[in-house]
């Protein structure tokens, strides 16, 4: 077992690792730029180390000062989190050239997978279905227009690395295309320091389920279930449940048996998420894999009774795959909401600002990753996430009301965030029926804001 660890993160992941690692009994260093410097996760790690300016190009992103912070403090190995550069083959290259254990997938495998669409071929060798798209990166507006009218509009600009929905920009007609590859590029360059784009063809009314995999690199890998992640704005996921209200017994096991399968074949190793979308009539396809733990990695967690992290840790120990992970069972319903310093009635702009006070409630099956408190400040450099709310209950009905509830109950006090929009949607009779895709923000706005 690891000894000491450093979370290349920051915020509510910085934090939930480093209660694992406190429970296994090993020590953490965390890193901060100077608008974290106060921030929750920099005083519960062992150690801290400051790596510049609040800018994520100029302290999260850069790879120099986080191996030399892992260094410093004597770390054997670093947990990425989610985002950053988490999903970054240079980072895991260069952790594997200064003697750290990246806790992920392989250098060879990130560089193979890393740009989503070389990983949709490799997929699809492998048997998976796959969205129709552009066959590799987008290089100029009359690439992206000649692919766009070959598969027709509407298309999906998207980040070729990195994930989060982040970079995601919808055209609608050919007029749009330009800016949409502009707007796309320009994010995710300014959130992974990667601006390579592709295009997908948009299929609408879908549901987006992921697999959680965990595998060994051994050729051992096993999914931990699906979770329904169709409730989103902006492209980003906002509600989270698991199991799906709308994925069949038959075609979870079809799901899980071909990513399993094609995980093995690949020799991915860690944590991961086959992305999928499902049409109504349950035909589905392979949309990308996220190399990393995802935000909404607590809803399955709280349904198996796993702990994901303590997995990714043995595992970059060296440990084969754990039958607690190849035996897992699920049991009733979880569901997460994303609590959001945010403006739904405009946009879901974020709104940055000071939380004067904030206070969850105690209710039992009800867990609350935050990486913020009382007086902590929402900054305009980083995702404006204030906490994941996640309940449990034996029904799909009891989990959702209970979310709801713990949600009305708590007190945030200071800035404006997307509270009752949650809870509206959470009881918006479409969302209860389970019928609900990805359209149905859009389709309701006007009753949830």
């Amino acid at each position: 077992m690891l000894k000491k660890i450093l979370v290349a993160n920051r915020g509510e992941i910085a934090l939930r690792v480093m209660r694992t690692c406190r429970r296994l009994g090993i020590e953490t260093t965390a890193v901060y730029s100077e608008a974290d410097a106060q921030a929750p996760f920099v005083q519960y790690a062992d150690q801290a180390v400051p790596i510049g300016p609040p800018t994520p190009s100029e302290s999260y992103l850069v790879i120099d000062k986080i191996l030399d912070a892992a260094k410093k403090s004597g770390c054997e190995a670093i947990h990425p989190g989610y985002g950053f550069l988490s999903e970054n083959p240079d980072f895991a290259k260069a952790c594997d050239a200064a003697g750290l254990i990246f806790i992920g997938p392989k250098p060879e495998t990130m560089i193979a997978l890393s740009d989503k669409q070389a990983a949709r071929k490799v997929m699809a060798e492998a048997g998976l279905p796959v969205i129709p798209g552009s066959d590799g990166n987008v290089r100029g507006e009359d690439e992206a227009r000649t692919v766009a009218e070959k598969i027709g509009f509407p298309v999906m600009v998207k980040a070729s690395y990195g994930g989060g929905g982040i970079g995601m920009t919808v055209a609608t007609n050919p007029d749009k295309l330009a800016k949409a590859l502009k707007k796309a590029s320009q994010r995710a360059e300014r959130a992974f320091a990667r601006g390579e784009i592709y295009i997908e063809k948009v299929v609408p009314q879908t549901h987006h389920i992921e697999f959680q995999i965990m595998a060994d690199g051994k050729g051992k890998a096993a999914t931990v279930f699906e979770r329904e992640c169709s409730v989103q704005r902006r492209q980003q996921k906002v509600i989270e449940e698991t199991p799906s209200p709308f994925v069949t017994g038959e075609l979870r096991l079809e799901m899980s048996e071909q990513i399993a399968a094609a995980a093995a074949k690949i020799g991915y190793r860690n944590a991961g998420t086959f992305e999928c979308l499902v049409d109504g009539n349950r035909n589905w396809y392979f949309l990308e894999i996220n190399m990393r733990l995802q935000v909404e990695h607590p809803v399955t967690e709280m349904v198996t009774g796993l702990d994901l992290v303590e997995h990714q840790i043995r595992i970059a120990s060296g440990e084969a795959l754990s039958d607690e992970i190849t035996n897992a069972k699920s049991s009733g319903h979880s569901i997460e909401a994303r609590l959001y310093a945010e403006a739904p009635a405009s946009k879901f702009l974020p709104r940055p600002g000071t939380i004067d006070k904030l206070v969850f409630p105690e209710i039992e099956g009800l867990r609350v990753d935050a990486g913020v408190a009382s007086g902590s400040v929402i900054t305009p450099f980083y995702d404006p996430l204030i906490a994941k709310v996640v309940a449990h209950a034996p029904g799909r009905d009891e989990a959702v009301e209970k979310l709801a509830d713990a949600l009305e109950k708590t007190v945030i006090d200071g800035l404006e965030t997307n509270r009752d929009f949650l809870v509206k949607s959470l009881r918006h009779p479409v969302f209860r029926s389970g019928t609900y895709t990805t359209a149905f923000i859009a389709d309701n706005l006007d009753e949830l804001v």
